[in-house]
């Protein structure tokens, strides 16, 4: 969170996957109750209505603003951030982003969207938040991420952010995003997470957890038997293979071009594939877009107050 007078610009990715903001992140499950529920978590309460929130996650829909899931969500996202500083009343300002492709068509909408409400009111977790929505500016995902690295993108260079649901495509020559060279594609991490569930299924008749092959995906630790681990890896590595195949699709060559990844698939190329660390860089932050967000908001906003004094 950033702060510009008396206004707390806060980045949101809307992933499918999770919901990132600078600090904070939590899974896109969602699920509404009328009454309150019997165990605990993250429960946001919204004009009576109960919503559990970050078991499982969302389905992918090219549509974010569908349903009012992204809503509550981010709801949910400006909370947690605001409570790391023990604020629960503010003026907020929303810097959130659209993948690539999706930008010109849908960023009046999803602005739109997300000002649906100049005041809210709402509770998390037992708290009870105060919130005036002043302001929102919608950017390309994945370039906010390496905003900090944009001065030194000389020659010709790939970004590629691979999500819960979509990997998308930008070229950077120079320093400077290509428009025209920008592409979507849905293969998303969550693809993988089919595959091998399907996978371990076929070959053992078990049905296994999501959460235990998002472990293995970022190598922490499981209870799984060696046998199910070394099913899940050799998917694995064969989406990490399938994910360069649709690179080399946009003329990806790493003789000609530095690539830069970013987004929760980059543990799928970083644990299982083989690539030269120096022409391949992978950002582990998975908060960095959110951050991005934040900060190119503030400058943008930082101008115009500047401009009327």
């Amino acid at each position: 969170m950033k702060t510009l007078g008396n206004t707390m610009i806060i980045g949101i990715d809307h992933g499918y996957g999770n919901v990132k903001t600078a600090q904070t992140i939590i899974k896109t499950g969602i699920s509404a109750s009328n009454s309150e529920p019997i165990f605990g978590g993250n429960i946001l309460i919204y004009y009576g209505v109960y919503y559990r929130i970050g078991e499982g996650h969302k389905e992918f829909i090219d549509d974010k603003v569908a349903d009012n899931d992204f809503y509550v969500l981010t709801l949910t996202a400006i909370a947690m951030e605001l409570r790391l500083f023990g604020i629960t009343e503010a003026d907020v300002h929303i810097a959130a982003g659209l993948p690539l492709t999706w930008v010109k068509k849908q960023r009046e909408e999803f602005q739109k969207y997300l000002l649906q409400n100049k005041q809210v009111e709402f509770n998390f977790n037992g708290d009870d938040y105060k919130i005036n929505i002043v302001g929102c500016h919608i950017f390309p995902q994945g370039y906010t991420a390496v905003f900090d690295r944009i001065s030194g993108m000389f020659g010709t260079n790939m970004l590629v952010d691979i999500g819960n649901g979509t990997m998308n495509i930008m070229y950077i020559n120079n320093k400077k995003p290509i428009e025209e060279k920008c592409y979507t594609e849905k293969l998303g991490v969550n693809q993988c997470i089919v595959k091998a569930k399907n996978a371990v299924s076929d070959s053992f008749g078990a049905v296994i957890e999501e959460t235990e092959i998002e472990n293995i995906i970022r190598n922490k630790p499981t209870t799984l038997s060696p046998k199910y681990i070394e099913c899940i890896k050799a998917v694995c590595s064969q989406y990490a293979e399938s994910l360069f195949s649709a690179l080399r699709k946009y003329e990806y060559n790493p003789d000609l071009m530095k690539l830069f990844v970013v987004g929760g698939g980059g543990y799928i190329i970083k644990n299982f594939s083989e690539y030269d660390g120096d022409r391949v860089a992978i950002i582990s932050d998975v908060c960095a877009a959110a951050k991005g967000y934040e900060q190119i908001a503030f400058n943008i906003l930082g101008k115009e107050v500047a401009a009327v004094c």
